[in-house]
């Protein structure tokens, strides 16, 4: 007997769903319903349509052999029928039946389902303030939005824009406004730095800075109080201050799509996903879901969180797909892997960030590493600053974070890493990992190597660390005695900061420090300063085997400080 398989949603899990299971098993009569006309796109690529590097939105609804993923394709190509403009409106489990409604024709009718996928995906959340539903104020949630909002820039409609969030699509979307088109783009989150919940502060920070020489104005720790405008937005208020603005993007993060499910008596989770197991399945055995609208096992904390991402959907509709035909494939989790280009800067990371591994309750230190993306001496090398996040106990590797110039060098050393987390690998794991070389490519001591052997080093005690917030409230606390800062670099290095604070500031280059340990104050807390942390090690190593030990080293060196925007020589 023919299998009938009903699929709700057809952007991204419904179509891979569908043509998984249409493969393995062609008599199958497969039904995908979406109550929107655009269908099958990739929605992560719309920051890129508005800002130009896509020129056409029908590149992001087609094949890379160009073929236009609408209804006539799955169709002809798939043997799948599509119905566009359809909205889902209950789903009775009992009769195994959808009800639906033709918003062209404006009739319901019932589809029958032998099996029945959700990819009902997320919908925007949006701040409940005065104004939201004032035209010019947009969300990133489907390619008609984008459409409209590159048109209006394109006809010169936008000089000015506000973007709520500093996540990932608004900071995406700063970049294709700021980029290409030259639009004063303000950006206001509630949180006091960018990505939260994603990066470390610090690493963070580098971004900020980075899109602020950009020209991309950042406002954080603010609240958006009412957005107004005489029909059409003007302004946006915020509990500090009034910006004008000609368009609003509400970038203020999504929630699983779920009302279906939830009026279905489907398993809910607290936070607002439907439940399934590790086939994809939920409290129902005939109803699948995945994609945005379930949550994830995380397989670093061994938790379930709601972590939407268009890679997890389609790996989530393939596993459906199989399913569907009869197969057992499993999903076993996350660990979250995620990366962004923001103009020339990459930021990649994957498990747990420092904060995220302290706030789960576990024991962690952070290891930050800048060394060059290549062999040093390669044309053309950049520096690139990686941060690994371990238990202390155990020396379980728990997360990976960093920041790099725009190419893949990045992304690469964090993916890396990425693959083994689900095996619990240590710092030992990390030291020893194999990594191809080559000059152009890579150090023949990789900055992946390095990054594990300076968490071996903290965790035994070898290198006692300060990061650059750290190093900064001490910079600041200066005058009130007890901190020496010692820079380890060259007299050329060093100078100008030994010429604007005498008092604090000291230079003995690392190469000398064993012939000059009388200079080296020994009554009181020493920083210890070199352009990475490297050399800053070395002489670190050298003072506690001559009994001085109240010492800290700058993870990152002057690299990590200039990077965060510390400018000490100007005062800034």
């Amino acid at each position: 007997m023919t299998q009938r398989v009903v699929i709700i949603g057809a952007v991204a899990l419904g179509p891979k769903a569908a043509c998984r299971l249409k493969r393995l098993q062609p008599e199958a009569e497969v039904v995908m319903i979406d109550q929107d006309e655009l269908i099958s796109y990739g929605g992560c690529g719309i920051p890129y349509y508005i800002s130009g590097d896509v020129s056409d939105a029908t590149e992001l609804m087609s094949t890379s052999f160009h073929m236009l993923r609408d209804e006539r394709f799955f169709n002809k190509a798939k043997d799948i029928k599509v119905l566009t403009r359809t909205r889902a409106l209950a789903i009775d489990r009992t009769k195994k039946e959808v009800t639906v409604h033709d918003l062209k024709t404006d009739e319901k009718k019932v589809i029958p389902y032998d099996k029945l996928v959700l990819a009902t995906g997320s919908r925007p959340r949006r701040i409940p303030v005065p104004g939201t539903e004032l035209d010019g104020v947009f969300t990133i949630s489907t390619v008609k939005d984008a459409i409209v909002i590159k048109e209006r820039i394109t006809r010169g409609e936008v000089g000015s824009a506000v973007i709520i969030g500093a996540g990932a699509i608004g900071l995406e979307m700063a970049e294709a406004f700021t980029d290409l088109w030259g639009i004063e783009t303000k950006v206001i989150e509630v949180m006091d730095q960018i990505l939260p919940g994603i990066m470390d502060k610090n690493l963070a920070l580098m971004a900020q800075r980075h899109m602020e020489e950009k020209g991309v104005t950042f406002y954080l720790s603010e609240n958006v109080k009412r957005i107004e405008g005489d029909g059409r937005v003007e302004r946006v208020v915020t509990d500090r201050r009034t910006l004008e603005s000609d368009m609003v993007i509400m970038a203020t993060g999504v929630q699983p799509n779920t009302d279906l499910a939830r009026q279905a008596g489907l398993v809910i989770s607290q936070s607002g996903a439907i439940v399934v197991n590790n086939r994809l399945q939920t409290s129902d055995p005939d109803i699948y879901a995945g994609g945005d609208c379930v949550e994830n096992l995380h397989l670093v904390t061994g938790k379930y969180v709601y972590f939407p991402s268009g890679s997890i959907a389609n790996r989530h509709g393939r596993i459906i797909g199989t399913n569907l035909a009869g197969g057992a494939a499993t999903f076993d989790g996350i660990v979250a892997s995620f990366v962004i280009k923001l103009f020339d800067l990459s930021l990649a990371s994957a498990g747990l960030s420092l904060q995220g591994a302290q706030e789960s309750g576990f024991d962690a230190i952070g290891a930050l590493v800048v060394q060059a993306d290549r062999a040093h001496f390669y044309p053309g090398q950049d520096l690139m600053y990686l941060e690994l996040v371990v238990e202390k106990s155990t020396r379980r590797v728990l997360g990976i974070q960093g920041v790099g110039s725009a190419g893949d060098g990045l992304v690469r050393r964090v993916d890396a890493v990425a693959a083994v987390l689900k095996f619990r690998p240590t710092t030992t794991d990390i030291s020893n990992m194999e990594i191809a070389y080559s000059p152009p490519f890579a150090a023949a001591m990789d900055i992946l190597n390095a990054v594990g052997n300076v968490a071996d080093n903290i965790i035994e005690g070898r290198c006692r660390t300060i990061e650059t917030d750290q190093f900064e409230t001490l910079f600041e606390d200066r005058t009130k005695g007890g901190v020496i800062f010692l820079d380890v670099r060259s007299p050329k290095n060093a100078a100008p900061y030994v010429q604007r604070y005498p008092e604090y500031w000291i230079n003995i280059p690392q190469e000398q420090l064993r012939d000059r340990l009388k200079e080296v104050p020994s009554d009181k807390r020493l920083v210890l300063i070199c352009n990475s942390g490297v050399r800053s090690y070395e002489a670190q190593v050298t003072l506690d085997n001559s009994g001085i030990k109240d010492t800290y080293n700058l993870q990152g060196g002057v690299a990590a400080i200039k990077k965060v925007g510390i400018d000490l020589t100007s005062g800034s």
